[in-house]
């Protein structure tokens, strides 16, 4: 089959779309028949050797975390799931990926694909709307009535994350680009600060009880955007790398988004895909052939949003 593989760690060209062995799954897994995967951000710091401590891998190593696909083999011991299934799934961080023409899974990662769009643009899903769904509900505990700041609201998390505490009730308070800023106010955010033009500490006017960091930012904006959480409020932050200030006089905790693969919670978030009730944002649509591009281009900063990738016999 075809893949693409780093066997070494380095800038976007260390990736090589090149045959390797179609692989059998093991005990637990299935072998998916790739209809897309994505890109992440994660992935350009995995190629580039920035996550070897958290997340080891074995060399030569296919990327892509996200799969949408068919299932066409079963391993041992696996139940519930049926060759020709089309499942959407989280893939585990230190495998091989679904950068190729068939990846493998395992099964408890795995949840129906939705119905209501193409299967390829299911692959959009995945992470970053598990990184929402957790950000706000696991850590946050985002209630109806509260108020919520999401600030980077433009990229793929933020999509997901204003469409979802929306929905959940809350008064929604996003930042965005003048590129992104219809976007966010088409995902349903109740106010939009264009953070190009005006200050985000000017235009929030009343405290907020969640502050949701999306975006990377100087430390000392961070802790801006902080003072406006109520307290007893709390600050979650998907920037790992920077840690979420807290602030203990006030009560103000901070939680740094580990994403974790979750088929339950994901089930529910194809539930509300096909119910018309959670929009998937696909910007672009390329061929894994062309997936060091990608990486290029992410690095440049000039990716317009969230990229699904298909293999040839998609």
């Amino acid at each position: 089959m075809k893949a693409v593989r780093f066997h070494e760690y380095g800038e976007p060209g260390v990736l090589r779309y090149e045959d390797v062995d179609q692989p059998a799954p093991g005990a637990g897994q299935v072998r998916v028949r790739v209809a897309a995967t994505t890109f992440n951000g994660v992935d350009g710091n995995i190629r580039a050797g920035f996550m070897q401590g958290p997340m080891p891998l074995t060399l030569p190593h296919i990327p892509g975390l996200d799969v949408a696909g068919t299932i066409d083999a079963l391993g041992e011991g696996v139940g519930g799931l049926e060759i020709g299934d089309r499942v959407v799934g989280f893939l585990p961080f230190v495998d091989d990926g679904a950068s190729a023409e068939y990846a493998l899974a395992p099964a408890e990662v795995l949840a129906p694909a939705p119905t209501s769009i193409p299967l390829a643009d299911a692959a959009a899903l995945p992470l970053v709307g598990l990184t929402a769904w957790q950000a706000l509900f696991d850590h946050a505990g985002l209630k109806a009535g509260q108020r919520i700041l999401v600030n980077g609201a433009g990229g793929a998390v933020g999509g997901y994350a204003v469409q979802l505490a929306k929905a959940a009730g809350a008064h929604v308070i996003a930042t965005g680009s003048p590129r992104s800023v219809e976007h966010v106010r088409a995902a349903g955010a109740d106010e939009v600060v264009d953070h190009t033009t005006t200050r985000v500490t000017t235009a929030v006017t009343e405290p907020v009880d969640v502050l949701l960091n999306l975006a990377p930012i100087d430390p000392a904006e961070f802790a801006a955007l902080a003072d406006l959480v109520r307290d007893g409020g709390i600050v979650v932050s998907t920037t790992v790398w920077m840690p979420a200030p807290a602030d203990e006089r006030r009560g103000v905790r901070a939680v740094d988004v580990y994403v974790r693969s979750d088929a339950g919670q994901l089930a529910e978030l194809v539930a509300r895909v096909d119910r018309g009730a959670l929009t998937v944002g696909v910007a672009e649509r390329v061929p894994l052939a062309d997936l060091a591009s990608v990486h290029a281009r992410a690095a440049a900063g000039t990716l317009p949003g969230k990229v699904v990738v298909l293999p040839a016999t998609a």
